[in-house]
């Protein structure tokens, strides 16, 4: 079973963080697609590993990604 998650991608330094805010997993990587590949391999291994307990606390149904448009002064 497949399921489709949020990776948020930062730059930070010389690399790249990768987050999946659903079930708060993290990885990084020195490219933006290393970054995204070491966290898919991060979630696959989360999910083989915690209970079903786990994942059930941790899980988010809903996450949005959007944009806040600010004043600066």
């Amino acid at each position: 079973m497949n399921r489709r998650l949020t990776a948020i991608v930062e730059r930070e330094g010389d690399g790249y963080v990768a987050l999946c805010p659903e079930v708060d997993v993290a990885s990084q990587g020195d490219t933006v697609a290393e970054a995204r590949d070491n966290l898919a391999e991060a979630l696959t291994l989360f999910f083989e590993t915690a209970s079903a307990a786990e994942v059930d606390r941790r899980l988010r149904g809903e996450v949005y990604v959007t944009h806040v448009d600010v004043a600066v002064a």
